[in-house]
């Protein structure tokens, strides 16, 4: 059986030649290496959940008094506070600021990527 036969790089690749000339095979890249002018519009992961415990209560309240909206008045106040209070919370991180994760949305990023183009060719 006769052996097989690979292309002239491979075998000069495992017969170290190329390592004589004291540096590794030129890589040359299929695109030109520049950021490109948009990315991709990507949703944005959810946060974590807020007022959990205050909804646990209210929803047990209303399960112990037949979901009479009186009876549990206090517990959906409390609620809609914490609502509000964590709304509010959510409107003032996000004003043009990075994320709490420090990355930008991808609106944000093609924005600026719009005002600041990547410059292609030298003038």
């Amino acid at each position: 059986m006769a052996a097989p036969v690979y292309p002239v790089w491979v075998t000069r690749w495992a017969s170290g030649q190329w390592r004589q000339k004291k540096r590794p095979p030129v890589i040359r890249p299929t695109r030109p290496l520049v950021l490109a002018d948009k990315v991709a519009n990507r949703k944005e992961k959810a946060g974590e959940a807020t007022c959990i415990t205050e909804m646990s209560v209210m929803m047990a309240c209303w399960k112990q008094n037949d979901f009479n909206d009186a009876a549990c008045a206090e517990e959906i106040r409390m609620f809609y506070d914490c609502v509000a209070k964590a709304e509010k919370e959510r409107k003032n991180l996000n004003k043009d600021t990075l994320s709490s994760q420090g990355n930008m949305s991808s609106s944000k990023v093609n924005k600026l990527l719009r005002r600041f183009p990547q410059i292609t060719r030298y003038v």
